[in-house]
């Protein structure tokens, strides 16, 4: 079982296209960029995510291809809001956490994204894994609201989709994807943390 699921893991890698290769390389930087809270994070992550809307479609993550198209849009409100500076040249936005409500607001439209985009996908498209692609897509569509305001709670949402894409794109033959999403989730945390601590050192300057 573990010796099929590695030489799959290592044909999957070395069948790996080019496109899936440079976007999972811009993918890596572009988390590099906001585990920093550097503006970059857009940019670079722009170029992966229009690339990965063409290979979301080319197998059927009709999902994971809009939440891509979302993120496209996103990157660019996002990169607005995090390149304003005050008089004084400072970041406008700060990072900051999310209150009970901005909580509870987040968990409702996460759920609400997944029941619509699994009846969408169940009803409409041939998708062969709906309630998966739908709730990855879901929590990553959560993640990025909350990235594009500086809450430290995107993090725990990327977390859950990094573990929601792992196996879900490794079904779909993207072996060299769901790699990516292995190290995303390392960054994931290790960015929780780097923004919990320049949180903590801001709150410490006021």
């Amino acid at each position: 079982m573990l010796h099929s699921i590695y030489q799959q893991w290592l044909d999957g890698l070395l069948n790996t296209s080019w496109i899936e290769g440079i976007a999972v390389v811009f993918g890596i930087i572009s988390v590099l960029y906001s585990r920093a809270a550097n503006v970059l994070v857009y940019p670079t992550g722009l170029v992966n995510t229009t690339l990965y809307i063409y290979l979301c479609m080319e197998s059927w993550l009709f999902a994971e291809a809009s939440v891509n198209f979302y993120y496209t849009i996103m990157s660019i409100i996002g990169w607005y809001a995090w390149a304003d500076r005050r008089a004084d040249g400072q970041a406008a936005l700060a990072i900051s956490r999310s209150s009970v409500r901005e909580w509870w607001q987040a968990t409702g439209f996460a759920a609400g994204a997944w029941l619509v985009l699994y009846l969408i996908l169940a009803c409409f498209t041939k998708s062969t894994v709906p309630v998966a692609d739908a709730f990855a897509s879901a929590t990553a569509y959560t993640a990025m609201w909350l990235m594009t305001r500086k809450k430290t709670e995107n993090w725990i949402w990327w977390i859950i989709t990094n573990l929601a894409s792992i196996p879900l794109y490794f079904s779909k033959g993207l072996v060299f994807t769901s790699f990516q999403y292995i190290v995303f989730l390392l960054l994931a945390i290790l960015g929780l943390i780097e923004w919990n601590k320049k949180l903590r050192e801001q709150e410490a300057k006021s």
